[in-house]
């Protein structure tokens, strides 16, 4: 016996040196052969350096951190039972999916910032199918992003985004309920036997909030429009105020309801005042200090404060460096708007042109695989549509590019698992696929 127990270890353990080896040889095989001096393998690795660059100011602080802050609230401020009930594998479908479904409405977030908010519901036992409904429609389903749709890329594309949106989170949650139906059912299971945890706070408390911070999130980065008129205008001309509204109800809540100090509020929040009067015109000063300053008041807080504060930093481990990661590896494969990485241009904008079949299937897999900011997806398409783009194609890709990215499928395996996501990844490309082709006929 013990002979076969040494044996085995043996196996094992050679079988991980192998893998090992393996490995170092492959890392060295790439930089023996590494094609520097080549001008498109240099043009590409300075466009994923610039992607990246580019992400880390314009998201990392203003989305990815009031994000992470939400989720790791969601883990240590709402109680499981909670979300079992309104989002677990036994919750009312229409609730459960309804909410999730429209959720993108109010969040405009990108495929990257939706990830902790995803992670903070699924750890707190979220049923499959509501999670990845929310985890579809939390991007692709953005007022802003649709209005600018139809007014620069016609009514007809902007309707299609928004009815193909809320449509496909539902049938994309309900497919992956019925795919993992067992596991959600011994969830669910599960569940049933949780006993009644105490309730530190109404329902109500917590909802104002997390109201504050989806505020803060939202407004914060409220994007510029392209006229200087109208609501979303004069909502961009007021974005600071009332972000720093939303930021003064916070501190509010926690004082009230959540144990932090009145003086230490106050002492955090002081600074924070000051820069933007001495500032105005650099609003991410005040912002990192805010933030900076809710970590520290966190960290004095011993007990639900300091746990918020861990739950969040063990989100920001998990997930920022595979983001910075993907997005790094998106711009050397397809580089950055307007410029080219690895993978010619022209072989995409070949590939996508009429309504085939084949042009609608390239438009989804390129759509799920290239990194797409809030916004930036509409004048992409404009410039592929002049380039002789199908309309079918063009919403296939606004179907699965915005809920979508290499650097999301990164982060969700680490999350959910590789399984998972291959279907997830599957599914959004298929009916993608399958819409542009039906709308291309139709239009």
């Amino acid at each position: 016996m013990k002979c076969a127990v040494n044996m085995s270890s043996l196996t094992a353990n050679g079988s991980r040196e192998l893998k090992t080896l393996a490995g170092f040889a492959a890392v060295f095989v790439l930089l023996f052969f590494l094609p520097l001096g080549v001008p498109r393998f240099d043009h590409a690795i300075y466009e994923g350096l610039a992607l990246t660059k580019w992400y880390a100011q314009e998201h990392v602080l203003l989305c990815l951190i009031p994000a992470m802050f939400i989720a790791g609230g969601i883990s240590t401020f709402v109680n499981q039972a909670s979300v079992m009930r309104y989002l677990g594998p036994n919750a009312s479908k229409p609730l459960a999916y309804g909410v999730a479904s429209v959720s993108g409405a109010i969040l405009a977030v990108c495929s990257c910032t939706v990830l902790p908010l995803f992670g903070g519901i699924w750890k707190r036992g979220a049923g499959l199918g509501p999670a990845t409904a929310f985890l579809y429609s939390g991007p692709a389903i953005n007022v802003l992003a649709i209005v600018l749709t139809a007014r620069i890329l016609g009514v007809e594309l902007g309707f299609g985004r928004a009815v193909g949106a809320v449509l496909f989170s539902i049938v994309i949650g309900l497919a992956m309920h019925m795919v993992f139906r067992r596991e959600e059912e011994a969830k669910a299971e599960a569940a049933a036997e949780m006993p009644e945890v105490e309730v530190k706070r109404p329902l109500w408390q917590n909802v104002l909030f997390f109201a504050s911070m989806v505020g803060i999130l939202v407004f914060a980065n409220w994007s510029k429009p392209a006229e200087a008129m109208g609501l979303w205008a004069n909502i961009y001309a007021w974005k600071w105020p009332l972000t720093g509204a939303f930021a003064a109800g916070l501190g509010v809540t926690l004082g009230l309801w959540f144990g932090f100090k009145w003086k230490e509020l106050a002492v955090a929040a002081l600074p924070v005042v000051v820069l933007s009067f001495a500032f105005p015109h650099e609003p991410l000063i005040p912002f990192i200090v805010g933030c900076a300053g809710l970590a520290v008041l966190c960290d004095r807080n011993e007990g639900e404060g300091r746990e918020w504060l861990e739950a969040t930093w063990t989100l920001g481990k998990q997930i920022f460096p595979l983001l910075l990661a993907g997005v790094f590896i998106s711009g050397v494969l397809l580089g950055r708007p307007g410029e080219e990485g690895l993978i010619p241009s022209e072989w995409v904008k070949q590939s996508v042109g009429g309504n085939s079949l084949a042009a609608n299937l390239m438009a989804s897999v390129v759509g799920a695989f290239m990194y797409f900011a809030t916004l930036t997806e509409v004048p992409i398409l404009q410039g592929l549509i002049g380039s002789g783009m199908g309309k079918g194609p063009a919403l296939a890709l606004l179907l699965a590019g915005p809920a979508l990215s290499l650097p999301s499928m990164l982060v969700l395996r680490s999350i959910m698992g590789t399984k998972k996501v291959v279907v997830y990844v599957l599914l959004v490309v298929v009916m993608a696929t399958v819409t542009g082709l039906i709308f291309g006929q139709l239009f």
